[in-house]
């Protein structure tokens, strides 16, 4: 197994170099003609560009629609506590309750689950839960399920699997059980997780949606009882909102508001108001670059598609939404275009598992925006490199800012410059993701470790987490700054032959400095042509004293599904045969500190919240405290 070069000059090249840090471990020594190297006597900086941010985006100030001295004191009244009814019609009878219009529905969900509903059963993330059994009060559901079921997000799987006459009587059964137990809205912290700001956001907006599947039965007292629901829910987050248990939730819950009051009757003065709290919950919730401040996939598939079906109940009321909601949609999608595989699916970041292409190819769709991935998102975090042509060009995401603050994180991760790979269709190295699907197949007890540093691609001291990972998905101290390089680089590949270039990133973290006094670097360089990913991980000392001793560290590379590793003859690298035929080599630089390489178990998530079982690279030694460096190469090789 041939690999390496003189490569690690580009590695060694740059901010890092010039710091002072520990100097970059030479790769095996192998074929050097189609290897990326600098002439020795090249100035620093040589053949090397920075890359600026792919889309300098800052978020406007953003402000409600524009109103009349009349619809301001509308909303002001109403936000006091004016009933709608008397500040539209002081002197008339309040109307009969009713729906103004019908909504078609943007998103479709998964016929799958809806046809495990008509069989009388839940079905998420692989598990089933029978509708016959459940307790729609109380807190004996996980929370995937209680997000479900309480949301009523199970209503876009029902309309996905049959037509309105066969779905409505499943929707009637499960809607007569939920009300039957909840008969009134909950007091609030009191309620149970019916009565959360997201859960009662999320089920209020989906009933206004798919209301002819809710109202079409002819049970007149089944749908008095709806209707008021709605209104009770309503009324309810009007007072609530505001006490969201997190942006996203809150998002939800104005959402759903300003919805009931394109929907409901005189709900005009709901509307001004619901408007109001939407576009400063907005410009709470995303990043200057686009990215929502948990930094997680999931969440930003979440925003998207609330503001997708906001959208549509605008639209069937024949109305435009606000500015802001478009231009808010339009700040939303890069981003997370940004952090898609080759294969057109989700990479896995901050709970998130491998949410399938089609899926987030409907939700992009139904968005109205077309644009390009962002590329080098410095708030978001996610750094984004393509390298070579069309379908199978190769794919590099690494995560390259702090993790989300505590009061962000719904399911935050330590992982901290953890990278993930694909080549065309195929993925290559990936991070385990998952946490967000825990009370499915997943059990809940692997949440925490699926949060962990070690179920990401990336370096762990000690097997410790480089953030502290707590319980309900929240995080504590660790990684509280990371510094980012990404430059073009350029060189010759020897005389006379054509000039490859390559996209250099250099990161560094902070998370292992107080308890270790090391500062964990790490350089990645992918080869334009897609080819080759060197990189290099390094251990810099912090402070002018270093600490005595030793500690230990671990550098894994979690394979994709179906990726076979062999390990070489040397135990320095290993042969990686891919799925679709293809093969790939991995080298690690060996040497006095260079750990040894193994082959261990791992798994990953896929979108529907399984775990598919595989296998992970592991570089596993002691390193001194006074800092190490530790190179390694993947390349794709020769067709076998």
């Amino acid at each position: 197994m041939g690999g390496g070069g003189e490569s690690d000059a580009l590695l060694a090249e740059g901010p890092a170099a010039a710091r002072g840090s520990a100097p970059a471990l030479p790769l095996p020594a192998g074929k050097r003609d189609d290897m990326i190297h600098l002439p020795d006597d090249a100035p620093a900086g040589h053949g090397s560009e920075v890359i600026e941010p792919g889309r300098a985006l800052a978020l406007a100030d953003f402000a409600p629609p524009s109103l009349s001295a009349g619809e301001r004191l509308l909303r002001l009244a109403y936000r006091a506590g004016v009933p709608g009814g008397v500040l539209q019609s002081p002197w008339r009878k309040s109307p009969r309750l009713r729906l103004l219009a019908t909504v078609s529905n943007p998103l479709r969900g998964d016929r799958a689950a809806g046809m495990a509903l008509r069989a009388g059963h839940f079905l998420l993330h692989g598990s089933k839960v029978a509708i016959a059994e459940t307790s729609f009060a109380g807190r004996t559901l996980t929370p995937p399920f209680e997000r479900h079921v309480h949301g009523f997000r199970w209503l876009d799987d029902l309309s996905a699997s049959a037509p309105r006459e066969a779905g409505a009587p499943v929707a009637e059964r499960i809607l007569i059980a939920w009300l039957d137990a909840n008969p009134r809205p909950g007091s609030f912290g009191r309620g149970g997780p019916a009565w959360t700001v997201g859960n009662a956001g999320h089920r209020l907006l989906a009933w206004l949606i798919h209301a002819p599947l809710l109202l079409s039965g002819r049970d007149k007292v089944l749908r008095g009882r709806t209707l008021t629901a709605l209104a009770d829910t309503a009324r309810w987050l009007d007072r609530h909102v505001g006490k969201a248990e997190d942006r996203l939730a809150e998002l939800a819950g104005w959402c759903a508001i300003v919805a009931a009051g394109l929907l409901l009757p005189e709900g005009k003065p709901r509307r001004l108001y619901g408007e109001a709290g939407l576009v400063r919950t907005l410009g709470e919730l995303v990043g200057d670059d686009g990215g929502v401040l948990s930094r997680s996939p999931l969440a930003q598939m979440e925003a998207i598609g609330l503001l997708v079906r906001l959208s549509a109940c605008y639209r069937a009321t024949r109305r435009d939404p606000p500015e802001a909601v478009q231009a808010m949609l339009g700040l939303l999608v890069p981003p997370l275009l940004g952090v898609l595989h080759g294969d057109g699916g989700l990479s896995s970041w901050q709970g998130a598992g491998g949410v399938e292409a089609a899926r987030v190819e409907a939700l992009i769709a139904a968005s109205g925006v077309r644009t390009r991935p962002l590329r080098d998102a410095r708030q978001w975090g996610y750094q984004r490199v393509v390298a070579g042509r069309g379908s199978q060009a190769s794919v590099l995401i690494v995560d390259a800012a702090p993790p989300p603050l505590a009061r962000h994180a719904r399911d935050g991760c330590a992982s901290a410059l953890a990278f993930e790979l694909s080549a065309g269709a195929q993925r290559i190295i990936v991070n385990c993701g998952g946490a967000a699907f825990a009370g499915g197949q997943i059990p809940v007890r692997l949440a925490q470790g699926l949060r962990a540093t070690a179920a990401h691609s990336t370096l762990a001291l000690d097997d410790m987490n480089s953030t502290a990972v707590l319980i309900n998905g929240r995080l504590g101290a660790g990684v509280s700054e990371v510094e980012v390089d990404r430059r073009a680089i350029s060189g010759e590949n020897g005389p006379g032959q054509k000039s490859i270039g390559a996209t250099r990133i250099e990161a560094a973290h902070d998370g292992y400095a107080a308890r270790y006094g090391l500062t964990h670097r790490r350089i990645l360089m992918l080869r334009d042509d897609g080819t080759e990913l060197l990189g290099q991980d390094q251990l810099v000392p912090v402070g002018r004293r270093g600490r005595r001793g030793k500690v230990a560290f671990a550098i894994r590379f979690h394979l994709a599904p179906g990726v076979e590793p062999f390990l070489s003859e040397d135990g320095q690298g290993a042969a990686l045969q891919l799925p679709d035929g293809s093969h790939w080599q991995f080298r690690s630089g060996g040497g006095a500190e260079g750990g040894e390489l193994s082959i261990d178990d791992s798994l990953w998530a896929d979108g529907q919240g399984r775990p598919v079982g595989t296998r992970q690279l592991v570089i596993q030694g002691l390193v001194s405290r006074g800092g190490g460096s530790f190179s390694w190469l993947l390349k794709k090789m020769g067709n076998v």
